[in-house]
C-alpha cells in the first residue's frame, strides 16, 4: 500500500496506527507542522511591506546573463 501511495512504509504504518487507535478522525490534518513564527508583530508588518514592494525596490536586478547554464 505504501508504494501505491508513494510514501515510505514508516508513514503508512504510522497512518495505520492512528486509524486503529482513533478512527478516521485521527487521520484529519492538524494544519501545517513546524515551529511557530517568533517574529514580533512589528517585524511581521515590516516584512509584509518589503515583500509587497518587490525585489527590485531593494536592489535586485535579476539573475546574471546566461543563468542558469
Amino acid at each position: 500500500m505504501a508504494r501505491r501511495l508513494r510514501v515510505s512504509p514508516k508513514s503508512a504504518y504510522q497512518w495505520h496506527q492512528l486509524w486503529r487507535d482513533g478512527g478516521i478522525e485521527a487521520l484529519a490534518s492538524r494544519g501545517p507542522g513546524g515551529s511557530r513564527c517568533r517574529l514580533s508583530p512589528r517585524c511581521l508588518e515590516k516584512l509584509a511591506a518589503y515583500l509587497e514592494q518587490g525585489p527590485a525596490a531593494h536592489g535586485w536586478r535579476g539573475p546574471p546573463r546566461g543563468w542558469p547554464p
